[in-house]
This record gives structure tokens, C-alpha cells and sequence, in this order.
């Protein structure tokens, strides 16, 4: 089959490859099966289409064709690839032998698929009790193996095309996979739209570092990469992250793989009890951009140990023990280069006005000019939750000392379950935050002298009016409407009553 495909095919295909699981375990659970599984193919995928290729092209020449595969940007050992799994699919041992494949991948590729010692392929096993007793167990996975031959997933380059495709296909599973993963959602996605207005107000550019300190499956990382690609033409970026969750982690790894990322380095750990991205002194890395999509007002997120942080990250104080938002905002700025240095970050509204010692980190923060904007959000936007959330943008060398507020709450284009922010209120966004002036019942440039007077309340109607008068209502206009309706009233009444005395009710 050597027909190029479109993207919706492919998406389509291994969306119904997720029948296998329904009905037996949680979206939450099978989402690493069906991506890992996503990820083994196309690798294979693309193997067999080059080594098909050499061998049309020199001849069936094993010594040679294996010397000419060596110069692959991966390594797939023998016996490891999709095609062999699928040839044995019938013979029991399914969970086994997939999870050796994928352990002999990751041996063979060395640090595109390990960090620090930790392998992208630790917390996902096929080989596990989820899937039932052995015998269940082997009847699912071959027909996970034989929903991926299909031919609408053949996913070799000769007939897929650019290597986005895969990226994409993966992108677009994460998505569905958050979509319908209810409150946890949230925690490994962030909504594309979102990702594209972070990344175009940041504005990457050529060397910049990029930093993600709590990443996810790396889609806002990998977005703002990909503007400098776009916008400059140049792969001359380094992309930095680090993911709490295992699974998550091993996600990230491998979408930075699919998209041909290759200069990252993404760290599995607790970015504020345990921050893995330090220079050779041990001190924290400096970057010149750094966005997140942090978990909103995380509880237990590390208040005992934030007081004596070797870091000094909460000097500035300490965020209360069960709302999380401002050490990952402090964590950032930190780790902010002194004059290239900017970063947005995703807040719910609470950030802006809760007092206490959020208000007086707030309090520092505006005082010393780091704050750059706020900028609100419509809500149901975010996977997960249904709460309006705001986009704060710091930057270390300011022109002015001014903040802008722009209020895009009423921007977006309304979905069944999730709203969308559109093209036009993304660019809307961006051409205020460039021009940086007032707009009527959008946007306000307001003075720190104004944010103090307000006793450094970020709340965005405090800066932004939004209030639409009602028209005045003429009364003399509504009483002669009013005289009408009652003769029409009449009217119909009357005739009611004689149909009805035709029809022998009248009596």
C-alpha cells in the first residue's frame, strides 16, 4: 500500500486501535500502551522503508545494507522490530516479549531514549496483570499488534511523507487522551492554542535556551522550538525540561523523539523539592525563555522543605502549604537569565488576587518590574477543568514600568465540552501585546503607581472595564406595545370563542 495518506486517516486509524482497551481498563492506564506502541511502529516503520531502500539501491547485501544502517539516527536491534512481535503474535508470551523489544531499543540508543539513568520504557510494561490473566492478557495485545498492522497505519516515510505526520498523530492521541481524562487531565497537556499564544509572545529566537520545568508531554516546549524553526529557519535552539510523573516523562521523551528533536534534555524529578536542571557548579540553570502549564493550587507541593531551599528560590517568601502556584512562578523567575530573560505562565485567577503571603510575593514581584502582563483567559480551555485561567508574562530587562492587562475572556470560539481560542482572538492577543497601549473594554497599560494603589491587586476588571450600559428603556414606547398586545389579545380571543362555539363548545 503506497498511497500517501492524509493526517485524519492516521488519527482516525489509531483512535479505533484504542477499542482493544475499552471495556477492560481506564484511559488513563492505556494511553501509554497505544503511544508506546505508536512509537515502536514507526520506528520500525521507518527502519524497513530505508533498509528497503538501500537494498534497491545496492543489492541484497546483508554486510553491506547493516554497515549502511548504521548511520541511522536510531538503532533497531534485530528481532526488536514491530514486524517480528507481529509474526509471533499468536504464540503465547505477547507481554514479554514486547517489553524486551522495547528494552533492547533503548539499550541500543543510548541517551536519545535514557536521562540521568532513568529508561523512557521503566514505568510502561505490556507485561502487566492490568490486562488481565495471561491468557486475556495475550488476546489483547494480539489484537493491539494486529490493529497497528493495518494497513492505514502503515507508517512508512514512502508513503506518510514529513516526519510531522507521526508527530502530529502523536500530539493529536495526547489530546483525545486528555480530553476524556477527566480531572487528571490537565496534568500532561496543554491545549494547542494555548501552546501557540505562549510560544508567539514569548517570541524564541536563534540560541535562545528554552525551559519547561514542568512539562508534561512537552508540547509547550516543543511549540516554542518549532517558532523559531518557522519564524527564523533555524534549528539553532536547545530545549530543557523536567516532568514529575514517570509515565509522563517517558511521553515526553518520546514525542521529542517523533518530532525530531534531538537537542533537549528532558529530567524526570520533583522540579521544587528536586530541581534536576543545574549548571556545573549545582546551581540552577539560567535560561532565556521558561514557560509552564503548571498543576493548578497543588497541595503538598513542598512547604516544609521550601524554607531552608538551598536555591533561595522563596526568598521573596513562601507560598502557602496547599496552593502551589507561586513556587513554581518563583522557581522560574530564578531560573531566568538577568537580561535575555522572559517567561509565561499559566495561573488560575486566584494568583492574581489572594492575599496573605501570595499577596506579599506578588507584592515583590510587581516592585521590582518583573511583571510584564496579564492576560485573562476564557475559560473551559484547559483539560480537566472547567475554570477561566490567566497567562502572566515576566520579563527581566523591561523597557517601562508599566503592566498591561488585556482581557480575552470573551474571545472563543464555543465547543461541546471545551471552548477554543480561534486564530482571530490569538492574533487579536498578540497585536495588543505588541502595540502595548489601551484598548476600550480590552486592554489597559496600567503604572505601577496605579497597581500599589490597588494594594497590588492583579485582578483584571480592577484595570479593565468591561461594563456595557443598558440601552435607557422609553416607557412611553413600551406602554403603547403594551395596548397594542392587549387588542391583538382581544382579538384572538374572540375568534377562539366563535371557532369553538362552531365546533359545539360553546355552550
Amino acid at each position: 500500500m503506497n498511497d500517501k495518506i492524509n493526517q485524519d486517516s492516521i488519527n482516525k486509524a489509531l483512535w479505533a486501535a484504542c477499542d482493544t482497551f475499552r471495556g477492560t481498563i481506564s484511559a488513563d492506564t492505556y494511553k501509554d500502551f497505544i503511544l508506546t506502541m505508536l512509537f515502536l511502529k514507526y520506528i520500525s516503520d521507518v527502519w524497513q522503508d530505508h533498509y528497503d531502500g538501500y537494498k534497491a539501491q545496492y543489492g541484497d547485501e546483508p554486510e553491506l545494507l547493516d554497515e549502511m544502517m548504521k548511520t541511522e539516527r536510531f538503532v533497531l536491534p534485530k528481532g526488536a522490530s514491530f514486524y517480528t512481535l507481529f509474526q509471533h503474535r499468536h504464540e503465547p508470551g505477547n507481554g514479554e516479549r514486547i517489553d524486551q523489544a522495547l528494552h533492547a531499543i533503548e539499550e541500543a540508543n543510548g541517551t536519545k531514549l535514557k536521562d540521568a539513568g532513568k529508561s523512557v520504557f521503566q514505568d510502561i510494561s505490556f507485561n502487566t496483570d492490568k490486562l488481565g490473566e495471561e491468557k486475556q492478557k495475550n488476546t489483547i495485545l494480539r489484537h493491539l499488534l494486529e490493529d497497528f498492522a493495518k494497513p492505514e497505519l502503515n507508517l512508512k516515510p514512502s508513503r506518510v511523507g514529513t516526519l510531522d505526520v507521526i508527530g502530529n498523530a502523536y500530539e493529536y492521541m495526547i489530546k483525545n487522551f486528555a480530553a476524556s481524562g477527566g480531572q487528571k487531565a490537565g496534568e500532561f497537556y496543554t491545549p494547542p492554542e494555548v501552546s501557540e499564544l505562549i510560544a508567539e509572545l514569548l517570541d524564541p529566537q536563534p540560541g535562545d535556551s528554552i525551559c519547561d520545568p514542568a512539562c508534561g508531554s512537552a508540547s509547550l516546549l516543543m511549540k516554542c522550538g518549532s517558532k523559531v524553526r518557522a519564524h527564523h529557519n533555524s534549528k539553532n535552539y536547545a530545549l530543557y525540561g523536567q516532568e514529575a510523573i514517570g509515565s509522563t516523562w517517558s511521553l515526553a521523551k518520546m514525542n521529542m523523539f517523533l518530532h525530531g528533536e534531538d537537542n533537549h534534555k528532558i529530567e524526570w524529578g520533583d522540579t521544587i523539592r528536586n530541581p534536576k536542571l543545574l549548571d556545573k557548579n549545582g546551581d540552577l540553570m539560567l535560561f532565556d525563555i521558561v514557560t509552564a502549564n503548571p498543576p493548578f493550587s497543588l497541595d503538598k507541593w513542598g512547604h516544609d522543605e521550601a524554607e531552608h531551599d538551598k536555591f533561595s528560590r522563596f526568598r521573596r517568601g513562601v507560598p502557602p502549604k496547599t496552593k502551589g502556584d507561586f513556587a513554581f512562578i518563583l522557581h522560574m523567575v530564578e531560573t531566568l537569565k538577568p537580561k535575555t530573560g522572559r517567561m509565561g505562565v499559566v495561573v488560575p485567577h486566584g494568583v492574581l488576587f489572594r492575599g496573605s503571603s501570595e499577596g506579599r510575593i506578588r507584592q515583590q514581584l510587581i516592585d521590582e518590574n518583573l511583571l510584564d502582563a496579564v492576560i485573562g483567559l476564557p475559560e473551559k480551555l484547559f483539560y480537566g477543568t472547567g475554570i477561566p485561567a490567566a497567562i502572566l508574562l515576566f520579563k527581566k530587562a523591561k523597557n517601562d514600568d508599566k503592566v498591561l492587562f488585556i482581557d480575552a475572556s470573551r474571545d472563543f470560539k464555543a465547543g461541546k465540552n471545551q471552548n477554543l481560542l480561534d486564530e482571530a482572538s490569538i492574533q487579536k492577543i498578540l497585536d495588543t501585546y505588541k502595540t502595548r497601549t489601551s484598548a476600550d473594554k480590552y486592554a489597559y497599560l496600567a503604572s505601577l503607581d496605579e497597581i500599589r494603589e490597588n494594594d497590588y491587586n492583579l485582578n483584571i476588571p480592577r484595570y479593565v472595564d468591561t461594563f456595557e450600559e443598558e440601552q435607557e428603556i422609553d416607557l412611553m414606547t413600551v406602554r403603547a406595545e403594551r395596548e397594542q398586545l392587549k387588542t391583538q389579545l382581544t382579538k384572538l380571543e374572540a375568534e377562539m370563542a366563535k371557532y369553538l362555539e362552531e365546533l359545539g363548545y360553546g355552550r
